[in-house]
């Protein structure tokens, strides 16, 4: 019997999901608010672009094969920062371009080529932090003055925050020997001096947002997890005193600034949906502001007191907006089509309570089931506009996204839940969901796939080899699948996440690593697997899926795989478009609708 085809309508409707051209929020100059730099993948390719929100000229930054996704604007708005990386690999150098167009030069040639670890922009001083295989540097680079490192050791370590009289910069650390529970540390700029020092201990992370944007303001807004989420204080590091500001929020929560210093602009996630409040620091009132249920991918206040944000829901595409409802800013075209609305379960797991979506097809259940598994492993699934989990219930397949153990947005305790035993943890939360959906009649066990990308593809790889009785077909994209091999392969940064989520490097703790790689279980694969690798991926390297793609031909695994050449996904929307539609017709072949 040949595999179903999908219909040309079908195939259309998804696919404009990709096509239609959008926009990101648009980053502003803080002396220079009308410019603006916002990224688009009008052209076809995801690229930055300068907008004069004065005369409304908009006008294209970067121009790549394989696209251009990180940005930033000077404090003055005259020069447009790119980060310039070969072909997705992330490793390059910071390039600047006149806001008005010109000619593109290195910013900084003394800083050679990294990964980038953040860069914070002053009137006098640029704080550029960088990464490789030796490790962290961080430099401070005058105007008119000698380039210098003020920073270096063999942990990750980024800059953070810079002051708005360009004095003072914070810096996170990882001198303690773990990367996910970052420190900070204030160094004063003219003589790089310590001038402060933060960390909250083992399992505690804390993450400098950003200084008051005043004069002479030294208030640091921080995030910090003390009791077990996501919280917020202000740290006025030039007293060494801090406040902690308690909200009545059940989910985690970060902000920013309002420009004049008065008031907080407070994201708010919790169980798949986020929202905006408005915080009073004089007062503590907490305002609400309206958007509708969904997702704010981002927001920022302007100087007049407006809000803009970046919002979407699973049922409709992203739309840049003020908070009192105007759209700020549009791609030409047409406005992709509407998708599919998800519902949620909350299922019980060996670790607690598992939250999943399910989005149904047409039809009635038992359904063909794709589990859409999110990468990470910190980061999580939501209630927003998802192309590709459309194009999937186009054809036919109920999703169910599953926000495992190690999942952000339940707390410390859920993210951290997997150190140690990264794999068999999340899976073992897929597999409840899985059972539940079974028992409540919505799944065809008979008919169940998994998927995901990075983090997802791993989890993917890990659960053909360790649940086959559950998965008719596998697709992996971009995945760990020899985690031996990837941890010698991949950036650094990496490898000391890897170290802090083992509970140490595969020398000291190599049964770990076994236990966990997909590789180890390559002989008990059943199902058909797909694999897509990128060439030039610096996080989930090629060499290690050749391992595992050699392994499957020497034992006559069923398997394909499509390669591309860029990093770690693609920016360039057919290349988008060819990958789905290769996932798409394998899973047509094996799991029918």
């Amino acid at each position: 019997m040949s595999a179903p085809v999908l219909s040309p309508e079908v195939t259309t409707r998804w696919q404009a999901r990709f096509r239609a051209p959008r926009v990101s929020l648009p980053d502003w100059a803080l002396r220079a608010p009308q410019r603006c730099l916002y990224a688009s993948d009008v052209s076809g390719v995801v690229e930055q672009y300068a907008w004069d929100r004065t005369t409304d000229a908009h006008r294209q930054a970067t121009d790549r094969p394989n696209g251009t996704l990180i940005g930033t604007l000077s404090p003055d708005g005259e020069t447009v920062w790119w980060f310039a990386d070969t072909d997705g690999d992330e490793f390059g150098v910071w390039m600047v371009q006149p806001f008005a167009g010109g000619e593109d030069r290195v910013a900084v040639p003394e800083v050679g080529p990294a990964y980038p670890a953040g860069l914070e922009i002053g009137d006098s001083v640029v704080a550029i932090g960088r990464s490789t295989d030796d490790g962290s540097e961080l430099w401070l680079a005058p105007a008119g003055g000698t380039p210098r490192v003020v920073y270096r050791h063999e942990d990750p370590a980024s800059v953070d925050a810079l002051t708005l009289d360009d004095e003072l910069l914070v810096i996170s650390h990882s001198e303690h020997g773990d990367p996910r529970y970052p420190a900070l540390r204030v160094l004063r700029t003219s003589d790089d001096a310590v001038v402060a020092e933060k960390w909250d201990g083992e399992g505690r992370g804390l993450h400098a947002l950003e200084f008051a944007p005043l004069p002479g303001d030294r208030r640091l807004l921080v995030g910090h997890e003390r009791r077990g989420r996501e919280e917020l204080l202000v740290w006025d590091v030039a007293a060494d005193s801090e406040v902690e500001i308690v909200l009545d929020l059940p989910g985690d929560v970060t902000a920013g600034w309002y420009p004049d210093g008065s008031a907080l602009l407070v994201g708010h996630d919790h169980a798949a949906r986020s929202e905006l409040y408005r915080y009073d620091l004089a007062g503590g009132a907490l305002e609400r502001l309206d958007t509708p249920p969904g997702v704010v991918r981002g927001a920022t206040a302007r100087p007049d007191g407006t809000v803009e944000l970046a919002w979407s829901s699973s049922a409709l595409p992203p739309v840049i907006r003020r908070a009192d409802g105007p759209v700020v800013l549009a791609a030409p075209g047409e406005e992709p089509p509407a998708a599919h609305p998800v519902e949620d379960r909350w299922v019980p797991g060996p670790g607690g309570d598992v939250h999943a979506l399910v989005v149904r097809p047409a039809g009635e259940a038992p359904y063909a089931t794709a589990f859409l598994v999110h990468g990470g492993p910190e980061s999580a699934d939501d209630d927003s506009y998802r192309a590709r989990r459309a194009a999937y219930v186009d054809a036919g397949y109920a999703v169910v996204h599953v926000n495992y153990r190690g999942s952000t947005g339940y707390g410390s305790a859920w993210r951290d839940a997997l150190t140690g035993r990264p794999g068999p943890t999340e899976l073992e939360d897929v597999a409840a969901v899985y059972d539940a959906l079974v028992a409540e009649g919505f799944l065809d066990p008979a008919r169940a796939l998994i998927t995901g990308g990075s983090w997802g593809g791993f989890l993917t790889l890990l659960g053909l080899g360790t649940q086959p009785e559950r998965w008719a077909a596998g697709i992996a994209e971009v995945p760990v699948a020899d985690y031996l091999a990837a941890y010698e392969d991949e950036m650094e940064g990496l490898r000391a996440y890897d170290r802090a989520l083992f509970g140490g490097s595969p020398d000291e703790v190599r049964e770990r690593y076994v236990r966990s790689s997909p590789i180890t279980y390559v002989e008990q694969v059943r199902a058909p697997v797909l694999v897509v690798a990128g060439a030039n991926d610096p996080r989930c390297p090629i060499r290690q899926i050749e391992n595992y793609l050699g392994e499957l031909e020497r034992l006559g695994k069923q398997h394909e795989v499509y390669r591309f050449d860029a990093g770690h996904g693609s920016l360039v929307i057919e290349e988008t478009i060819r990958q789905v539609e290769t996932a798409l017709s394998f899973a047509l072949r094996h799991v029918r609708p």
